[in-house]
C-alpha cells in the first residue's frame, strides 16, 4: 500500500522501481499495489502509473509485463481522518492472497503529514498486524521533540523491527562500495584514521531547482531535507568503527556509537543560502529565509578521528549535479619533492561518486614523464559495473526488496534519527541567514571559506 501514490516520489522513483522489481522476478509471486491519497485520479490509476513509467522507465516497458504488473494496480481514496475505505481494501487484498501475505506501508508524505498519518493508520487497524511492516520517508520529524513524538507514536502499534526509515542514498551501490572498500581491503582499513587523513568532502550539489516541490522545500529546506538525512548517513557509513558483523544489528550499531561521537552542529561552523529567484517561485513566501544551500564543518570526538574536519555541503540550483566523498590523505613525513604548485597542492584523495554507475578514483602524484623528476597528479579510477560485468539494482529498488525479505540493514533506527537531531538543535535554534546566491554557481562565497585550508573538491579538482 502506497501513501502519496500520485505523488513526485511515487511517479519518479518508487512505482518504476516495482515495476522494475516485477520484471526481474524480485517480487513475490502474487501482489497487489494499493495506491492512495487525498484525491482520486480523474481516470484509471493504472494509466497514471503507465504515463510514469513512460516517462522514467521508458526502455523497460514491454506490453506483456505491463498487463500483468497493472492487473494488480488499484486505488483508494484516504486521509489522515479517514482510512476506512483503505482498510476494507487491504482486507480484500490479504483474503485474496492467503494467510502468509504481508501489508507493507509506505508513508509517502510530508513530515507534517507523517504523525497523523501514524494515528489513522493505528484507528483504522492498518499497524496492528503483526504481519505489517511500515516504510517512512525522510526526513523523519523535523526537530528532536517532532521525532520523539513521532517515533513514541509508531512505537505504540508497530515494533522497532518492522520499522523502515528509509533513506536512499543508503540504497545505492556506490554507498554500499564504501563498506567493501573499507572493511574487505587490507589496503585501505589501516589507513582509515586521523593519522592518514586529513579532511573528509561529502559533497552533493544539485543543478536542478524546485522542480515543482515548493511547498515541501519550505516546509523542509536543504539542511532538514539533505544534511540531517542523506549526508549524515554517509558520514555514519565512512567514519563508524569496524562492525563485529555485516548484520542490521551490528551495523546500525556501529553508526549509533559514531553518532554519539559527532558533535552537535556549530552554527558558527555552517553557511546556508538561498538561490537567486527562489522567492519567486509559486509556493514560496515573498520574505522566505529558507535556505536552498547548506554547508557545515562536522567534527567527532573519538580517538578515530579528532581533528578531522567533515565537511559537507548540498544546495539547488547548483553548477552542477555530483555526489561526491572524497578522503584527503595526509602529506608524506618527510618530502623531497617539489609539490607547491596549484596543479598538485592536493595530496592523495580517495573518491567515491555516488552516481547510477559506481566509480572510485585514488588521486596519487606520480613523476610527470620527462628528463626531471617533476611530479604531476593521475587518477587510478575503477568502473565498478564496467569491471564486475555487473549492474546493480537502484536505490529505491534494492530497498523496496530489502523491505520485502525484512532486511533492515540499510535503513535508519530510531536512536540514530533522534541523536542526529540532537546534533542539528544548535542550528535549528540558531540558523545562519541565508546568503544569496547566483542559479549555476557553487554557492555562497563563505561556504568556499568553510572548507579552508581543504578546498572543495568539486569543481576545481575533479
Amino acid at each position: 500500500m502506497l501513501f502519496g501514490a500520485r505523488g513526485d516520489l511515487a511517479r519518479r522513483m518508487l512505482l518504476p522501481g516495482l515495476y522494475r522489481l516485477f520484471r526481474a522476478g524480485l517480487m513475490p509471486a502474487d501482489f497487489r499495489i494499493i495506491g492512495s491519497g487525498r484525491h482520486e485520479p480523474d481516470g484509471e490509476f493504472a494509466d497514471e502509473v503507465h504515463a510514469a513509467l513512460e516517462e522514467h522507465a521508458a526502455g523497460e516497458l514491454s506490453a506483456d509485463a505491463w498487463d500483468r504488473f497493472a492487473s494488480r494496480l488499484s486505488f483508494v481514496a484516504s486521509s489522515a481522518e479517514d482510512g476506512r475505505a483503505l482498510a476494507e481494501a487491504v482486507a480484500d487484498g490479504l483474503r485474496e492472497l492467503g494467510d502468509r501475505s504481508r501489508t507493507l506501508l509506505y508513508l509517502a508524505v510530508p513530515p507534517s503529514a507523517m504523525l497523523g498519518m501514524v494515528e489513522m493508520l493505528a484507528a483504522s487497524g492498518l499497524s496492528g498486524d503483526r504481519r505489517t511492516r511500515l516504510v517512512m520517508e525522510k526526513p523523519f520529524g523535523a526537530d528532536l521533540s517532532s521525532a520523539r513524538a513521532l517515533n513514541g507514536a509508531v512505537h505504540d502499534h508497530v515494533d522497532e523491527d518492522a520499522i523502515f526509515r528509509i533513506d536512499h542514498f543508503l540504497g545505492k551501490e556506490s554507498a554500499q562500495d564504501i563498506l567493501a572498500l573499507r572493511f574487505a581491503n587490507g589496503l585501505f582499513e589501516p589507513i582509515w584514521n586521523r593519522r592518514h587523513v586529513a579532511a573528509v568532502l561529502i559533497d552533493v550539489p544539485e543543478q536542478l531547482g524546485l522542480e515543482g516541490r515548493a511547498s515541501f522545500y519550505e516546509e523542509t529546506g536543504a539542511f532538514r531535507d539533505m544534511v540531517v538525512t542523506h549526508l549524515s548517513q554517509i558520514l555514519g557509513f565512512l567514519a563508524m568503527e569496524p562492525p563485529s558483523s555485516l548484520d542490521a544489528r551490528a551495523l546500525r550499531d556501529a553508526k549509533a556509537a559514531v553518532f554519539a561521537d559527532v558533535r552537535p552542529f556549530d552554527p558558527a561552523a555552517a553557511v546556508f543560502g538561498q538561490f537567486e529567484g527562489y522567492r519567486d517561485e509559486d509556493g514560496v513566501a515573498g520574505d522566505s529565509s529558507t535556505e536552498t544551500f547548506a554547508a557545515l564543518r562536522v567534527l567527532i570526538d573519538n580517538d578515530r578521528w579528532r581533528g578531522v574536519p567533515f565537511l559537507l555541503r548540498t544546495g539547488k540550483a547548483m553548477a552542477e549535479t555530483r555526489q561526491t566523498v572524497s578522503l584527503a590523505l595526509r602529506e608524506p613525513e618527510h618530502q623531497i619533492f617539489d609539490c607547491r604548485s596549484e596543479d598538485i597542492r592536493r595530496a592523495n584523495e580517495l573518491v567515491f561518486e555516488l552516481s547510477d554507475d559506481p566509480q572510485i578514483a585514488v588521486e596519487l602524484r606520480v613523476k610527470a614523464p620527462g628528463p626531471s623528476f617533476g611530479v604531476t597528479r593521475a587518477p587510478l579510477t575503477l568502473d565498478v559495473e564496467r569491471a564486475t560485468g555487473e549492474r546493480g539494482l537502484g536505490p529505491y529498488e534494492r530497498l523496496l526488496h530489502d523491505v520485502m525479505v525484512g532486511d533492515q540493514l540499510l535503513f535508519a533506527r530510531a536512536d540514530e534519527v533522534e541523536r542526529l537531531w540532537t546534533c542539528a538543535a544548535p542550528i535549528l535554534a540558531d540558523p545562519p541567514p541565508p546568503l544569496t546566491y547566483a542559479c549555476g554557481s557553487w554557492g555562497p562565497d563563505a561556504a568556499l571559506r568553510l572548507a579552508e585550508p581543504f578546498g572543495w573538491r568539486l569543481p576545481d579538482h575533479c
